[in-house]
């Protein structure tokens, strides 16, 4: 493989210094730097100063028609520019990956080649921004190209493959430094995708009456709304109750936790609740379980919920996808908030809250502030 010029990026994890030689090392490096492994997308990642330090991330899905392809690469190599801008330190180079598997019995190099121009969108967007683009790969399970090897028989053909599995100097830095590589993209989407049958028609049926019952009260006058949000709050106030006293099973994986959680609501309360949320005093007031012993049940409340908004309803998943997504900020679980957060958007683009708090994740802000004006909330009711 030719050598690209620049120095080798560079990565800290906790006290651990890992240099990136080659699109091998920033290959296989992706899942760890994200938390997962981001399959149908396109990441931009930024280098910072005279090592490359690898600095901030930009992720989104990779567009289903060539037609968006201009308008995506322009988005985000303007995204990457300013939120490393907000940061402090303006990228001086950047790294390009795209992400995705061919179908079913295709070659991964015809999917390499159709996502060609891709790449050199990208790369002529980010240029125009003088941040030139050190490396462009694109990934694939166990093989990887690259968009800048200049000689045709290496990232031609079949490829590359990836170091084997936990061998790499990046795995074993992010085992020492406790980072978790929490499955695809798509598995962590999962845990939030609408159920299908048989709960999508009573839940549909339940959701419909629980409209007819409360958006007149919602749209109504102060007392009906007041009502409304007592109701809501004495609810969820229930359902977490019901949520403490059931732990999440121990052993069988997340399929069995989130089953295990989607017994635990009725389509009835589980409507209520979804509709209640649409109101911003009650979200809000909900959003108080953010810490200790009661955010790792909100999570799974929230989760649920967001299961539970079906159909026409998918709409109204905004709320709890974004309550979702504050818990696991509060927490510290960045991957986590990012998912919730994205799919609220992709939901709701227009959703503030959700839109606030996707923008502080990704400027790493503290989310410190935030929980401290929701406990005066809180003791300032006496609760």
């Amino acid at each position: 493989m030719t050598r690209h010029s620049g120095s080798a990026p560079v990565l800290t994890l906790s006290d651990c210094r890992v240099k990136l030689r080659g699109p091998a090392e920033l290959a296989d490096a992706l899942p760890y730097l994200m938390g997962y492994h981001p399959d149908d997308s396109i990441v931009l990642i930024g280098l910072h100063g005279p090592r490359g330090r690898l600095g901030g991330r930009i992720r989104t899905g990779i567009p289903d028609s060539r037609d968006g392809w201009d308008a995506t690469a322009d988005q985000l190599a303007a995204c990457l520019v300013e939120n490393s801008e907000a940061r402090g330190t303006r990228p001086e180079a950047a790294v390009v990956y795209l992400c995705q598997d061919p179908p079913d019995g295709a070659p991964a190099a015809d999917t390499m080649e159709r996502l060609r121009p891709l790449a050199q969108r990208l790369r002529t967007a980010c240029g125009a921004l003088e941040v030139p683009v050190w490396e462009a790969l694109y990934v694939s399970r166990d093989r990887y190209w690259s968009y800048c090897c200049a000689d045709p028989g290496c990232c031609s053909g079949d490829g590359n493959e990836l170091p084997r599995a936990g061998t790499s100097a990046m795995a074993v830095a992010a085992a020492y430094a406790g980072i978790e590589v929490r499955g695809s993209l798509t598995e962590l989407r999962r845990r939030f995708a609408p159920l299908g049958e048989p709960v999508e028609g009573r839940q549909i049926r339940a959701l419909d009456a629980a409209a007819t019952a409360l958006v007149p009260r919602m749209l109504g006058g102060v007392p009906a709304v007041a009502g409304v949000r007592v109701e809501t709050a004495e609810l969820a106030e229930r359902l977490m109750g019901r949520f403490r006293r059931v732990p999440a099973p121990a052993g069988g994986g997340e399929a069995a936790a989130d089953a295990t959680d989607d017994a635990l609501l009725t389509s009835d309360d589980a409507a209520h609740l979804i509709l209640g949320l649409q109101d911003r005093v009650s979200r809000d007031r909900a959003a108080e379980w953010m810490e200790g012993a009661d955010a790792p049940v909100a999570l799974r409340l929230w989760r649920a919920l967001a299961r539970r908004c079906v159909a026409a309803y998918r709409q109204h998943a905004a709320a709890p996808l974004t309550l979702a997504g504050w818990v696991a900020l509060s927490s510290g679980d960045e991957t986590g908030a990012q998912v919730a957060l994205a799919l609220a958007l992709e939901t709701d683009p227009e959703y503030v809250f959700a839109g606030l708090l996707h923008q502080a994740c990704n400027d790493g802000l503290d989310p410190e502030p935030l929980r401290r004006c929701m406990r005066q909330q809180r003791a300032a009711r006496g609760r």
